[in-house]
């Protein structure tokens, strides 16, 4: 969605997240993080200074477009938000659930000044001055703004309404039924001017002369004038179904999106089509025109939002970053690569030493839960909401095979340790034992009374354990998929398993504040390590499995524990938010945690003191914080770790020791934006460094800088080197 002056484009996330682009130069200004689940509408307020946003959470937000603070939270719907609408003063918000129930929040002192009583309403819209609200349900409604009573009930629809609109100027208002019944009516007296008839959704133009019609079930648009009632444009051409449309702010042209994968621009006036876009690798789900007309704007199901010229067609933005919330990242030390997956569907590699992109693994029609390498790192295994998984050679980056039989999307996949069995996990409440050489399904492992969470080999491969939401954890013998044993004393998800490195304990985390230890062997219970006050959400080994970590991020700290006695060791606090993800050292000295908005700390085990520290607003050392929670942490090698982050961030750190003292500097990250620049030469560069210059050269540099006398800062960067701007 544009801002009303154009200025900046938001971007609703299904990770909770808001992203917002300056149009200027298509940067990322700010991440609005806060809803727990996806944000399903937005809306900028009048002046473009705000944002509104409803999200699955039931919760109404209102942000500051410019610090990307959270303004308001409003609370009161008890299910899901549908949409959100600004006054046209941006006085008042609007807000609608899934039930159908509107309420009206003043922005002034954030209170809910309005529950409409009926119940089940489907469209709602404030006239062009704003005195009126227009709700769409068993009938046509005018709320008054001012007294909050209704002042007009329009009568006539034969079924329900499911759609309203106003006319630029406010005198008129459109109502649609689900018959596909669209009435004209007069705002200020209620009397009906006209009935018109057509199929799919009503589109009003922005002269109010016309009304456009498109269905999500055709392929064809049809225009219809309003005072006479008759179809004067049909829109041919798209050979898959129209998912959306919107006229010019002139209202001299259409843009239609289709389930073909294209975007077509039409002319009002003579209903031809005038060009005929394409880029996009799956259905535009959404188009629609910056406030000039110069631009379109069109989302995809291939995670991709382009910015197209209304003059040339040609794109203005394409980015290789992931375009959603990355579940998942790998290292794999042989080929010093980093693998990432993500809610985009897709899987990325990566160049570990210098960041550069290498290649995209598409296939998965949904989000990517995870991806692993194979023990010999030669194969990779995802898995997927699809109901998939696949497998891939790393090497060619081609899909091997696709793994079928879950019925419900895949939530974990594990490899064996010699690399020859999977294990997956799913909704359907199975653990699967998958052949990696024939493909073939081995054992189906039923017994989980709810969805599967987590699966996991034990090191030496004889066993697989399992979690399911229900709390419950079961170890199943891998020869005979027999279950040996049933851990049971948590009653709530359990998010997390581990075994231990010589794989004779098993330790389980849960909602219920509590983590347990268990012997393989005999299933008996050892310890419950209690003392956080609230949910659980990561546990690891150390490397030598005489100590467990674990973290909460609702009170915000980090435990270590003692295996073999049960006694906590160390308790970590500094976080400010709330703690998503942990990783140890690979030699054990030092244990990464990072919480929401970016906030990272480095521990030392033996005295629990943290090392090194960076704050959410990016105050400690030189780095900037990622402002989006990550999902995972892992260690990348003895002095190194990666991050991957809700924006679709990917980010790699060296950490450095002298004598007492650590430091951490960032040694790459992916794009989460481009700046191309063509026939452009910096002149009197020196100091650059031989990594520098071979990472500009693989961006299209050409030619030799000049090579000066280098020098070092305290800090390890190249000194006499002075950018304005980060070019990615």
């Amino acid at each position: 969605m544009y801002s009303p002056d154009g200025s900046s484009f938001a971007v609703a996330l299904s990770d909770g997240n808001i992203n917002v682009y300056a149009t200027s130069n298509w940067e990322r200004t700010c991440i609005l993080s806060g809803h727990d689940e996806d944000v399903s509408s937005i809306a900028y307020s009048p002046n473009g200074d705000r944002l509104a946003s409803g999200g699955y959470d039931s919760t109404v937000r209102v942000w500051d477009v410019a610090t990307g603070d959270s303004l308001y939270i409003f609370i009161g719907h008890t299910i899901a938000i549908y949409s959100v609408a600004y006054s046209p003063q941006g006085n008042v918000v609007a807000s609608r659930c899934l039930e159908g129930i509107v309420r009206l929040w003043n922005m002034e002192s954030g209170d809910c000044s309005f529950i409409s009583e009926c119940d089940y309403i489907y469209d709602m819209a404030f006239s062009p001055k704003g005195d009126s609200i227009a709700f769409a349900g068993e009938d046509c409604r005018l709320l008054d703004v001012a007294s909050r009573e209704f002042r007009s009930i329009l009568l006539g629809h034969a079924s329900s309404v499911s759609a309203v609109a106003f006319s630029a100027q406010g005198d008129l208002l459109i109502s649609k039924d689900y018959n596909d019944v669209v009435r004209v009516w007069e705002a200020e007296s209620g009397a009906c001017r006209h009935i018109l008839k057509g199929e799919g959704r009503a589109l009003l133009s922005p002269k109010g002369n016309q009304v456009a019609f498109y269905n999500e079930s055709g392929k064809e648009g049809e225009l219809l004038d309003i005072a006479t009632g008759v179809c004067i444009r049909r829109l041919s051409g798209h050979t898959g179904y129209i998912t959306s449309a919107a006229y010019s702010p002139q209202g001299d042209q259409i843009v239609t999106g289709g389930r073909d994968m294209e975007v077509r621009l039409w002319d009002v006036e003579t209903g031809e089509c005038r060009q005929t876009i394409t880029g996009h690798s799956k259905a535009v789900t959404s188009v629609f025109f910056s406030p000039k007309g110069d631009y379109i704007a069109s989302v995809s199901e291939d995670g991709m939002v382009r910015l197209w010229n209304v003059g040339s067609g040609a794109t203005s933005k394409i980015s290789n970053h992931h375009t959603n919330g990355v579940m998942g990242l790998k290292y794999s030390p042989k080929r010093n690569q980093v693998v990432s997956c993500s809610q985009d569907s897709t899987i990325r590699l990566w160049d570990a030493i210098t960041g550069v992109y290498g290649r995209t693994l598409t296939g998965h029609s949904y989000r990517v839960n995870k991806t692993i390498y194979s023990p010999q790192e030669d194969h990779l295994a995802s898995c997927s909401d699809d109901w998939t998984m696949r497998l891939w050679d790393v090497e060619s980056g081609a899909c091997l095979r696709t793994l079928t039989g879950h019925t419900s999307g895949v939530i974990d996949v594990a490899f064996s340790p010699h690399g020859d069995q999977l294990a997956s996990s799913s909704s359907d409440n199975d653990v699967r034992l998958w052949n990696v050489n024939t493909g073939e399904c081995q054992h189906v492992l039923s017994g989980h009374g709810a969805i599967v969470w987590v699966v996991t080999f034990s090191p030496q491969g004889d066993q697989v354990a399992s979690a399911a939401v229900d709390g419950s954890v079961r170890l199943w013998d891998v020869e005979t998929g027999v279950c040996q044993h049933i851990l049971t004393g948590h009653s709530q998800r359990v998010p997390r398993i581990e075994y231990s490195p010589d794989g004779s304990q098993i330790v389980v985390t849960s909602e219920s504040k509590t983590v347990r230890l268990w012997d393989v062997k005999t299933g008996v219970y050892r310890h419950t390590f209690t003392g956080h006050q609230g949910d659980v959400t990561r546990v690891v080994y150390s490397p030598r499995g005489d100590q467990v970590a674990s973290a909460s991020v609702f009170d915000r700290t980090v435990r270590l524990w003692d295996t073999e006695s049960g006694e906590c060791r160390h308790t970590l606090v500094g976080h400010k938010k709330g703690i998503h993800t942990i990783a140890y050292s690979p030699r054990g000295n030092l244990i990464a945690s990072w919480s929401d908005y970016g906030e990272a700390r480095l521990w030392d085990v033996e005295t629990g003191k943290c090392v090194w520290s960076l704050d959410h607003d990016g105050s400690t050392q030189s780095l900037t914080s990622h402002g989006s929670d990550p999902f995972v942490w892992m260690s990348l090698d003895v002095d190194s770790f990666i991050a991957g982050d809700g924006s679709g961030s990917v980010r790699v750190w060296d950490v450095i020791k002298e004598g007492d003292q650590f430091g951490v500097h960032m040694r790459w990250r992916s794009a989460s934006g481009q700046l191309t620049v063509e026939d452009a030469c910096i002149q009197d560069v020196q100091g650059l460094s031989d990594f520098n210059m071979r990472l500009l050269k693989q961006r299209g540099a050409t030619g030799e800088p000049t090579r000066g006398k280098q020098e070092r800062t305290s800090s390890g960067t190249d000194a006499g080197i002075s950018f304005t701007r980060h070019i990615e």
